[in-house]
């Protein structure tokens, strides 16, 4: 498979009219990891979880980075069989062509068969602008939450929006943290 370059992603992205802005870092592999650079960025940050059910059906469900989800109980909203587990490092390049910690919806430019489904946590999408690494780690790319939706329904991917089943207790287990 050919994977495209962070050139070819923003050039599909002028071509489409998606105003985005690219910051370059040091590279970041977690979210913990990024919390200092992604302070002095404007806007929504992410964490992108690429899972499959027991039937082999292939999710990216993208979050807000501090986001709690309950995965015992995703695959309910999803729709999908059973629980879910992440995908491997293979299958991740396979499809996304993006190695663990550059996972990112601008990934689903190579996944050309469209057998990947998107999932937006609609906490993230209230932000503008929202960011995502460019196809690797080592930048932060910001474009509009209807950017994002755009660029998804052009390469075959159009998402589903919804709200993120949360851990039970989380709200006890928080305050009892403070």
């Amino acid at each position: 498979m050919s994977v495209a370059t962070p050139q070819e992603l923003f050039a599909l992205l002028d071509e489409l009219g998606i105003a985005h802005a690219t910051v370059e870092h040091v590279p970041v592999h977690t979210v913990a990891e990024s919390r200092d650079l992604k302070a002095g960025m404007p806007g929504g940050h992410s964490k992108n979880l690429f899972l499959k059910d027991k039937k082999g059906r292939l999710f990216l469900v993208v979050a807000e980075a501090e986001a709690r989800i309950d995965l015992k109980r995703l695959h309910e909203p999803l729709g999908a069989s059973g629980r879910l587990s992440f995908g491997s490092a293979e299958l991740l390049y396979e499809r996304l062509g993006v190695r663990p910690g550059s996972v990112t919806p601008f990934g689903l430019i190579n996944d050309r068969d469209g057998t990947v489904a998107v999932i937006l946590d609609a906490g993230l999408m209230a932000h503008d602008p929202v960011n995502f690494h460019p196809l690797h780690n080592g930048a932060t790319t910001a474009v509009a939450p209807g950017g994002l939706i755009r660029f998804l329904d052009a390469t075959g991917h159009p998402p589903r929006v919804m709200a993120l089943p949360e851990p039970p207790g989380d709200a006890e287990a928080e305050s009892a943290a403070s």
